[in-house]
């Protein structure tokens, strides 16, 4: 069974031809973020003008790398949410149309969920397993039981994960994204004496907030350096700091899921698992407490459409099966249910999200 996959919830355009969930035949995604660079984050109108251009031209060239034909394509399915409103309608209204020209299934998958989903495409990961999703606009905690089954234990109050990188990497003035920057300037730092805050929220607590510890680094600065400019050893010394305090919440608070669920396996998805300090020290910690850790490849990590694909035909096989008619209705960042497609009347998938 072949599925073709469409990623459109950022700033990724994305496409993916995958046989049998697994085997990526190709994976093409042509990437916005050079455009959104100097403005420190992502802008949605030039996201959705993008996707809006390049999206025909991606879906080819996924079909060509794959060496397959666009009749031979069994399933179609299409990122639904969450994500930016625009972007997503971009994306799920060119599935509608192939699904209505080719008259092939058409399913709705929700992005988070193929986060985790990406760590199974590189693993084999019995059910269940606890599922940790880090990623720009998201980090939750999630226990899953079956590819359409999550029950969710924990999220962001306030800022994610990679969020929280991205705003520190700005009041460092070192560039965007701030993720990938903070990792490689940090491997051979140490924070020289630099103590800041590990917000736990409570004792019992599964939910996550890292909003304090960018203001914490805001503070920092201020008082030490107030507004003059920073020497790139104490850059490095405050962005270790920040990044120790990010990776101690996110593997205590993992590990205690594990064990308060009594589930020995971890999965862990989105852009953030690519930290490299985050993948040294919790397959260490875990090791020591009996859990197995699972990452996707890292070409996996970031936004794709071949995690779309793979979830797809998993969710086909439950028979969560569209048609061109049919716009989503369940609101997933906060469910965390598969998307069950209902009749409307008004094709606009705007309405639904």
């Amino acid at each position: 069974m072949l599925t073709l996959g469409i990623e459109t919830s950022c700033d990724e355009t994305a496409a993916s031809v995958v046989k049998d969930a697994r085997e990526i035949l190709s994976s093409v995604v042509l990437s916005s973020m050079e455009l959104h660079k100097k403005f420190g984050g992502v802008v949605p109108e030039i996201a959705h003008r993008f996707h809006l251009k390049f999206i025909n031209e991606v879906v080819e060239d996924a079909i060509k790398k794959a060496e397959v034909d666009l009749k031979s394509i069994d399933i179609i399915a299409a990122t639904y949410g969450p994500g930016l409103m625009g972007a997503l309608l971009i994306g799920v209204c060119f599935a509608k149309s192939l699904s209505f020209a080719l008259n092939k299934p058409l399913i709705g998958v929700n992005h988070l969920q193929a986060h985790l989903y990406s760590a199974l495409m590189s693993n084999r990961i019995e059910f269940p397993f606890v599922g940790l999703i880090i990623s720009g606009g998201h980090t939750a905690l999630v226990l899953v039981r079956d590819y359409d089954k999550y029950t969710l234990l924990g999220q962001t109050q306030d800022d994610a994960a990679g969020e929280a990188f991205d705003k520190v990497a700005k009041i460092l003035r070192l560039g965007y994204p701030g993720g990938p920057i903070i990792d490689k300037l940090t491997r051979k730092a140490n924070s020289k004496g630099i103590k800041f805050p590990r917000s736990y929220l409570g004792k019992d607590s599964l939910n996550f907030s890292f909003s304090g510890l960018k203001t914490a680094v805001l503070y920092y600065v201020k008082d030490h350096y107030n507004n003059r400019e920073i020497p790139k050893q104490d850059k490095i010394n405050i962005a270790f700091e920040f990044q120790e305090s990010v990776v101690d919440v996110l593997i205590h608070k993992s590990l205690f899921a594990c064990k308060q669920y009594k589930v020995g396996r971890l999965a862990i998805g989105g852009g953030v698992s690519r930290n490299s300090r985050l993948r040294e020290r919790i397959y260490k910690e875990a090791d020591e407490e009996n859990i197995n850790v699972y990452f996707p490849d890292y070409k996996l990590c970031l936004d794709n459409a071949a995690m779309i694909a793979g979830l797809g035909y998993q969710l086909y096989k439950k028979n969560y099966v569209s048609d061109f008619y049919l716009t989503p209705k369940a609101d997933l960042s906060v469910s965390f249910m598969p998307v069950r497609w209902q009749a409307s009347l008004n094709l606009s998938p705007l309405l639904s999200f």
